[in-house]
């Protein structure tokens, strides 16, 4: 992939947009990547509870929204993320984490960003084949007294069907089930796709593979977006 060009007296700091599906590692990965890079973590669920919590003015709208029922509407969303971007904390940048979920926020996003100067510099994409994401999504038991977690691929029993714990018999939750999650992936990862595709054709999309370790991915993806913020001028 070909780096961004640098942008000259940008007002807004590096703009990493971490793209993944559910089960990917995307959550793990946000926050260990935001320490290294010094970037602020920034999910949107994290905004709005945060303003939600503060009482400020976009907190209190978000607010409205919410306790109708209704979804927050982007305009608020991106409001709240360029606030964001202007604390402290933020001034080398954010990492984005959840956000943008469709082409249509990705757009929003894109002009709002471009408004105070900046653009995102990279789209980082870990990549899973959806066979992997079932298994890992739908392979959670837990036990009946006490709720223990166990996992069919990190996390197996002494014996099968056991906790190890208590000796309580293990079950799967309706929607831990396999097919119970691949349902619900077909659904998410039709809007996943879009906002990959309009990245990539905006120049700075980066997959990476992530059926590899955890620490593996993290160095793949530092190496395809450490050039990329580098070159902001």
């Amino acid at each position: 992939m070909t780096a961004a060009p640098g942008r000259a007296n940008s007002t807004i700091g590096r703009v990493v947009v971490l793209l993944g599906a559910p089960g990917a590692g995307k959550g793990t990965q946000a926050q260990v990547l935001s320490q290294k890079l010094g970037l602020a973590h920034v999910a949107t669920g994290d905004l709005f509870r945060a303003a939600v919590r503060d009482g400020t003015p976009l907190g209190v709208t978000a607010k409205g929204f919410m306790d109708r029922g209704e979804l927050v509407p982007d305009s608020v969303t991106i409001e709240m993320l360029l606030e964001r971007l202007a604390k402290p904390d933020a001034e080398a940048g954010i990492l984005l984490d959840g956000f943008p979920r469709n082409t249509a926020q990705a757009g929003v996003l894109d002009e709002a960003l471009a408004a105070k100067g900046g653009r995102v510099d990279i789209a980082p994409f870990i990549e899973v084949p959806e066979a992997d994401l079932v298994a890992r999504l739908g392979g959670r038991w837990i036990c009946r007294a006490q709720g223990h977690p166990y996992h069919e691929l990190t996390k197996k029993p002494a014996q099968p069907g056991v906790c190890d714990v208590d000796g309580s018999e293990l079950y799967q939750r309706d929607d831990d089930k396999p097919e119970t999650v691949k349902a619900r992936l077909r659904q998410q990862l039709g809007a996943l796709d879009q906002v990959v595709s309009y990245y990539r054709d905006h120049g700075v999309l980066a997959g990476v593979d992530g059926r590899v370790d955890i620490d593996k991915v993290t160095s793949d993806l530092l190496e395809v977006i450490v050039p990329a913020i580098q070159s902001k001028g």
